[in-house]
């Protein structure tokens, strides 16, 4: 097959970059579309992220002129700054089964990354954290949480034949919350009691809106040392408060406090909007709201999206007062069942938070791969 690669320069260009996965995943029980309105604001001139970092599109077309693949090439100049690294990223890859495929989008974000003086190239990854990352490795049976990456098997395969190798491992596992108190909810009343903590009770939106910046700085520091993460700017702060905030229960934002009122730990879980997502087809209008308002009010399934504490609270058992937290809202609104959020598989307090107090069953496992260019 002959493959031609082009760069994406058009506003059309783009709307076929984003939709491509429709039709590679028609008929795929377990994807879960992007919200193609979400996709236009991540991959357009608007995202903060922009600020620091660079980026190409590419779409590949077989003899016909078909979509046949794609691929976002990133480079973070903060993150390599940080990390001391000259890395071109490559996210939002999807290709049709096929090697030849697979090897023209990496070729195109390698020389692309070459031309900008980048030595190693990394991915799937996008701008920051906040975007999608990590290639499915383990898992295809499971629906995939709507913020998390989903691709056929042969993607990995053919990335190793392309000359990646395992970079770093995330896993996900499915929690199951019981009915009933569990007994670590006396530990939590000592931790609160001992540090002076409490879980912040927000009377209004305005009033949770109030901390959210707040939240949002002690994910900058509780996540500084994580894997590739570079920190959110205040640009890119206000538009997840704007874009997610709304969307969510109050309820189900936990945040702990200190004796002098500033946050020191946080979680954000949110009933999973997959298979309502499904059923909009990533699309908002006309039904789309309908269907996600739906799976927001009535589930019992939620998907945590971000946990974390200040560094100076992660040894002294805030992350009970956390799960204590979790667990009410989880008795209160019928919820059964839990998925984690990504964690790196040498993050050992992060994977035993769970671990230590619930059953756990393995989810899905995720893959960054790296290559010398």
């Amino acid at each position: 097959m002959k493959i031609k690669i082009e760069t994406v320069r058009t506003r059309r260009q783009l709307r076929q970059f984003i939709l491509f996965p429709e039709k590679l995943y028609k008929g795929n029980p377990n994807w879960v579309p992007a919200l193609v309105g979400d996709e236009f604001n991540t991959l357009g001139p608007k995202n903060p992220a922009r600020e620091f970092c660079e980026s190409e599109y590419f779409l590949a077309r077989d003899e016909e002129g078909n979509i046949v693949g794609r691929v976002a090439a990133i480079i973070n100049n903060k993150a390599n700054k940080q990390w001391d690294a000259r890395t071109v990223r490559f996210g939002w890859i999807d290709f049709i089964d096929s090697l030849e495929v697979c090897k023209a989008l990496i070729d195109a974000v390698s020389a692309w990354g070459r031309s900008k003086g980048m030595t190693t190239i990394k991915g799937p990854l996008g701008f920051t954290d906040m975007d999608k990352e990590g290639l499915l490795v383990e898992g295809f049976e499971n629906l995939s949480p709507f913020t998390c990456i989903y691709n056929y098997p042969y993607y990995g395969e053919y990335l190793e034949k392309c000359g990646f190798s395992k970079d770093a491992d995330w896993i996900q596992r499915l929690v199951t919350l019981p009915p009933d108190p569990p007994e670590f909810f006396r530990l939590a009343d000592v931790v609160e009691q001992r540090y002076g903590l409490h879980i912040f009770r927000p009377k209004n939106r305005k009033e949770l809106k109030s901390k959210a910046v707040e939240l949002f700085h002690v994910l900058n520091a509780a996540f500084a040392n994580i894997y590739e993460f570079s920190q959110l700017n205040d640009a890119q702060i206000n538009l997840y408060i704007n874009q997610f905030f709304p969307l969510v229960n109050k309820d189900f934002i936990c945040m702990i406090l200190d004796k002098d009122e500033k946050v020191v730990g946080f979680a954000i879980t949110v009933p999973s909007i997959a298979k309502a997502i499904q059923k909009a087809r990533g699309r908002l209008f006309p039904f789309g709201w309908f269907y996600i308002l739906r799976a927001l009010r009535h589930n019992n399934l939620v998907e945590a999206m971000m946990v974390g504490a200040a560094p100076e609270n992660q040894g002294n058992g805030a992350n009970v007062m956390i799960l204590k937290d979790m667990q009410l809202i989880a008795m209160k609104y019928g919820i059964t069942k839990m998925i984690t959020n990504p964690q790196l598989e040498n993050n050992f307090k992060a994977i035993t938070m769970f671990g230590k107090y619930y059953e756990m069953e393995p989810y899905m496992r995720r893959r960054s791969y790296i290559k010398n260019l």
